[in-house]
C-alpha cells in the first residue's frame, strides 16, 4: 500500500491519496482516466510517496497527512524531493 502526493507544479495544488498499485493509479491521474479533483486541476506529477505493509497503516497515514497544514505537506515533499521532480519518471517503462 502506498500513500502519495500529486501536484501540477512546485507549490501548486496538492492531492493526497492511497492505493495498492501506485504505478497504475499515477497513470490514471496522468491520463485523467478518473473524473474528479486531480483531473479537474491537472494534477499529474507524483512528488512524494511512502509504502506501507498494511492497508490500515496506509489509510491512517493518508488521513493524518490530509489533516496537516499545507506548509507541513510542502515541507514533507521538499525534505524528500527538493526539486519537486515527477517521481513517476522512475517507474519502469516511463
Amino acid at each position: 500500500m502506498f500513500v502519495y502526493i500529486m501536484t501540477n507544479k512546485r507549490n501548486g495544488t496538492l492531492y493526497v491519496g492511497v492505493t495498492g498499485n501506485l504505478e497504475r493509479r499515477v497513470a490514471e491521474h496522468k491520463t485523467g482516466a478518473v473524473p474528479g479533483f486531480t483531473s479537474k486541476y491537472g494534477l499529474t506529477k507524483l512528488v512524494w510517496y511512502e509504502q506501507y505493509s498494511s492497508p490500515r497503516e496506509a489509510i491512517y497515514r493518508e488521513k493524518q497527512i490530509k489533516n496537516w497544514r499545507r506548509a507541513w505537506k510542502i515541507a514533507l515533499i521538499e525534505k524528500h524531493n527538493p526539486e519537486w521532480q515527477d517521481l513517476a519518471e522512475c517507474f519502469p517503462g516511463s
